[in-house]
């Protein structure tokens, strides 16, 4: 039987038994570092084992993500920090990165690759690392955009909002609105870059980058890392760990190609079978997580998930809060909008604010009752479009 002859709703996928992802970390971002992004990670990975009460060589499997590890490589850095994993994986997808690391790690441990994994991201951020990264960052930035001056992801995310301004009638003070609640939610989340209160007159009235984005759109680049562990849930249980069950995940490549401008990510190919693999759907979610580099991309992942129809995201906006303690609880620590983007670390930011949320762990950006979280990625942005797309549901392990 093909994925077209299965009823809709049923899912051709295994699903994610038994898998348990645990331990979330964060190593406080800061606006520049000296170190290298191997300091970084090699913090992540040294909290994992001491609050997981392991030895580093109990963790037999890695995943890693980070722009600034060149010119080593995910194996260079178990050099680096003496590992020996017997599963290994280096996965440079961005914003996309927790959520496929997630997966991958998953099966891993499903098929017994490995028992215990540790998903790793971080970046550096000296004073030129942001310059240095997007004039490195595809060979179509380095040929095609970056000789022009327009090599970063400002101009980018700047035509793709207007088209979506164009096709759905959003306004600035839409994504405002969605600024503003994630502002609000990084007052309550410590490690935050930006500790200002943000208003919409101040949204609106911020400078110009490239129209119609404006300063308040984009994100800061930082310095930082985040990480968490997958083992099956017995282990989890034997090591007196709290976790969050893995529902169902999905990831997808260069989706809709075809398509003159991105209006649509590739999870609306595979968010019914997303659901379907967890026996929920987006009536369920209590709280999302979504990857923010600029509002847009926040609209799409509403729609393109089936929170709402194509397009209406603007209506959507306007009927909830998007705050801790409101309507739909959304980017709950902040975002990157607000806490910073550490590199390929922005690709985890969400990943392990969720798993906060299911293990009551998230202090005060906790959702009251929150027993499932959808945590969407997109990366890779490439001219006008994302070509890295994920999403996973976790639900509490109680």
């Amino acid at each position: 039987m093909s994925a077209a002859d299965l009823p809709k709703g049923a899912s051709s996928r295994r699903g994610y038994e038994g898998v348990a992802a645990t331990v979330p970390v964060s190593i406080p971002y800061v606006r520049y570092s000296t170190h290298a992004a191997h300091w970084w990670l090699g913090r992540a990975l040294a909290q994992l084992i001491q609050a997981a009460g392991l030895r580093k060589h109990d963790v037999d499997g890695v995943c890693v993500s980070s722009f600034t590890l060149a010119p080593d490589t995910a194996v260079g850095l178990m050099q680096h920090l003496g590992m020996q994993p017997r599963w290994l994986d280096h996965i440079p997808m961005g914003g996309a990165s927790g959520v496929v690391a997630l997966r991958r790690a998953a099966r891993a441990v499903q098929a017994g690759d490995a028992d215990v994994v540790a998903c790793l991201a971080g970046d550096t951020n000296h004073v030129d690392s942001f310059r240095n990264t997007v004039s490195q960052f595809s060979r179509f930035a380095q040929d095609g955009v970056y000789p022009y001056g327009a090599g970063g992801p400002n101009a980018s995310f700047a035509m793709l909002t207007d088209h979506y301004m164009r096709a759905s009638g959003a306004t600035r003070a839409d994504f405002g609105k969605l600024c503003v609640a994630q502002r609000d939610n990084a007052l309550r989340y410590p490690h935050a870059l930006m500790k200002k209160p943000l208003t919409l007159d101040q949204y609106l009235d911020a400078r110009e980058i490239a129209s119609p984005i404006h300063l308040f759109d984009c994100v800061m680049p930082c310095a930082g890392a985040d990480a968490f562990l997958v083992m099956s849930e017995d282990r989890a249980r034997a090591l007196d760990l709290p976790y969050a069950r893995v529902l169902g995940a999905i990831e997808r490549h260069n989706a809709w190609s075809e398509d003159p401008i991105q209006t649509r990510g590739g999870w609306t190919l595979d968010a019914d079978e997303l659901y379907a693999q967890a026996g929920r759907g987006p009536a369920d979610v209590d709280v999302m997580q979504a990857y923010d580099d600029y509002p847009v991309i926040n609209l799409m992942q509403i729609e393109d998930l089936g929170f709402c129809a194509k397009n209406e995201g603007p209506a959507f906006v306007r009927r909830h809060t998007f705050t801790v303690d409101g309507s739909f609880p959304f980017n709950t620590n902040g975002g990157q909008l607000s806490v910073g983007q550490a590199g390929a670390a922005g690709g985890y930011l969400g990943m392990v604010e969720a798993l906060r949320q299911l293990v009551g762990q998230a202090g005060g950006t906790q959702v009251a009752g929150a027993r499932t979280a959808l945590v969407s990625g997109f990366g890779m942005i490439n001219y006008d479009r994302g070509l890295c797309t994920g999403a996973a549901l976790l639900g509490g392990a109680a």
